[in-house]
């Protein structure tokens, strides 16, 4: 799971169709401390907005100031000390850009890389081709040539952002209450791309969060086929039977991470029975159970709390690590 944020064009796309002409707000550059990271956004209409660039003061006079003004693009850094009263002690560079539909087709692209100032705009203009800066060019090769997406980021006075797409797959194996508890807490973050499993339609809810895909079947380890081998997964179906066929499937079909709800006795006999199926115990180890963190309780919530943490705590380190080797 990556913890970047990306140019989230379905989203202002769907908002344009309901609202008309939009904003976007996004922290274009931090100093110090932020409430938000850079390429955190907002959209702000006339009498409505969804995300957040942090909350507090900084967000109140952000938006008010999208509602009120239109020129487009506008930057503007702000002392969260002095200047709001917040308490990071950092500044905050944003960028506020307003969109119509119309400006959509501009946006075509899997990296949205523009002028944001006014030399860098007239620099733009002036040249017939290569207008793009020749650092962030270079940036963007050698990324593509080691497979990465660029963070968000101002070069230059070019703002570039990749486009939002989830980088994880992760399946959900169970619509019972810790299922629709881990979808309540885990389909919100901007990185998923959730599947979710269970053996009829009448087991899901009426209503399912946008972005995830609902899948039923009778027999869902049949449905394993269909999940990338890198993807994520969390068993947590109604019977111990399903789950140690889903398990078994895991194992001879692959995955990034696999999780299984259920106690220390629950794991000691799956792990016996996997190893009769054919497992050897290196790959049993693979599959975490108990998932989350036991301590928070037994609450759906909780459970769901403790898990999101895991993987969430998981995405940190691979990205920590990600970081120290390109720096080695």
């Amino acid at each position: 799971m990556s913890l970047m944020m990306g140019f989230d064009i379905d989203d202002l796309r769907a908002c344009i169709a309901r609202h008309g002409r939009v904003s976007r707000v996004v922290i274009a550059a931090i100093r110090g401390s932020s409430p938000r990271e850079v390429g955190a956004a907002m959209l702000v209409w006339d009498k409505g907005q969804s995300g957040t660039i942090g909350g507090g003061a900084l967000e109140f006079e952000a938006a008010a100031a999208a509602r009120a003004q239109h020129t487009s693009p506008q930057l503007s850094t702000h002392s969260l000390g002095p200047d709001l009263g917040q308490c990071c002690g950092g500044s905050v560079t944003l960028l506020r850009e307003t969109y119509e539909a119309a400006d959509l087709a501009q946006l075509d692209a899997d990296i949205i890389a523009r002028p944001v100032t006014q030399e860098a705009a007239q620099q733009a203009g002036q040249e017939a081709a290569q207008t793009v800066p020749l650092a962030l060019r270079r940036m963007q090769a050698q990324l593509r040539n080691q497979g990465q997406r660029p963070a968000p980021q101002l070069i230059e006075g070019w703002m570039l952002e990749p486009v939002h797409k989830p980088q994880t797959d992760l399946w959900i194996w169970g619509a019972g209450h810790v299922g629709r508890a881990l979808i309540d807490v885990l389909s919100p973050l901007p990185d998923l791309a959730i599947t979710w499993v269970d053996t009829a339609p009448e087991r899901f809810p009426a209503h399912i969060a946008a972005g995830v895909t609902r899948l039923p079947g009778a027999e869902p380890a049949l449905l394993l086929r269909h999940a990338p081998v890198n993807s994520q997964h969390l068993v947590l179906t109604y019977s111990h039977e399903l789950d140690l066929a889903l398990c078994h499937a895991l194992l001879l079909h692959g995955f990034s991470f696999a999780g299984l709800i259920g106690s220390a006795t629950k794991w000691a006999r799956f792990r016996s029975r996997l190893t009769a199926l054919g497992h050897g115990p290196a790959e049993i180890a693979r599959i975490t159970c108990p998932i989350g963190t036991p301590e928070l309780g037994k609450h759906p919530q909780m459970i769901a709390v403790g898990v999101a943490a895991q993987l969430l705590g998981r995405a940190a380190t691979k990205e920590t690590e990600m970081k120290e080797e390109r720096r080695a």
